[in-house]
């Protein structure tokens, strides 16, 4: 399959979506071209799901900065918390930048069809991604106890937990898996910048990406679909956005 046909088959249900590989190119063609700095003087975070799927289809490039410290749990959300941050923040070289990608995934199988993926040696496709589907399911039969947190499933019923305070906008969506992807996105956006907000930093800039990171078959690999692409100054603490830029 074409690149053009990979595309257009992510874009029919995320128009703006690119290739995970195009949106690390982007990314440091950003920092050598506005920030003057090498690849190697970025540390990068990720706030993805912990499935193998996006270690097996992250891009090579992304070996180019230091990490990843992963931060993500189940579906994304960044369950190593203020700790985490913290101690991610005081591994960035003095004069480098804090690079972080975060939100959730979703599978779109190669027929179409939203919420699966073909697996690697797989004969039958699988559900991507699962937890979020699996708290979907929970939420659509009426299963989820309002504040249950197990310590035995303390992540998955934290995500459980997100779907339930958007309970009616997500049963009533065309497409419910899309629109409940869309909630967690929401809660990880909320997280990551209370975090960042937060955190000390000794360098100079921090880059956000959040986005919905988007599997497909394995012949087919990853994509970006952007929602908030921001640079912050950490001398000023201005913000610049930069999404217009990123996706042009």
């Amino acid at each position: 399959m074409k690149k053009r046909e990979k595309l257009a088959l992510i874009r029919a249900h995320y128009p703006n979506a690119i290739t995970t590989i195009d949106s690390i190119n982007r990314l440091i063609d950003f920092v050598e071209e506005r920030l003057d700095l090498e690849p190697s003087q970025i540390m990068l975070a990720d706030s993805i799901c912990s499935d193998d799927v996006n270690s097996i289809q992250y891009p090579v490039r992304a070996g180019e900065f230091l990490g990843p410290f992963k931060m993500g749990g189940l579906d994304g959300f960044p369950f190593t918390g203020l700790t985490g941050m913290g101690a991610f923040a005081s591994h960035v070289p003095d004069e480098g930048a804090v690079f972080v990608y975060y939100g959730p995934h979703i599978g779109i199988s190669k027929e179409g069809i939203v919420g699966e993926i073909h697996r690697y040696g797989q004969h039958k496709s699988s559900a991507c991604c699962g937890a979020a589907k699996g708290a979907l399911n929970k939420l659509m039969n009426d299963a989820i106890i309002p504040g249950n947190l197990n310590d035995m499933d303390y992540q998955m019923n934290t995500i459980e937990q997100i779907l339930f305070k958007e309970k009616a906008r997500i049963l009533a969506a065309i497409q419910p898996l899309k629109e409940a992807t869309e909630v967690i996105y929401e809660a990880i956006d909320e997280r990551i910048n209370v975090l960042v907000s937060q955190t000390k930093y000794t360098c100079k800039h921090v880059i956000l990406l959040g986005a919905i990171h988007i599997n497909s078959d394995t012949n087919i690999g990853s994509f970006t679909s952007a929602k908030r692409f921001e640079l912050i100054n950490l001398a000023t603490n201005e913000r610049q956005n930069l999404m217009e830029e990123f996706l042009k």
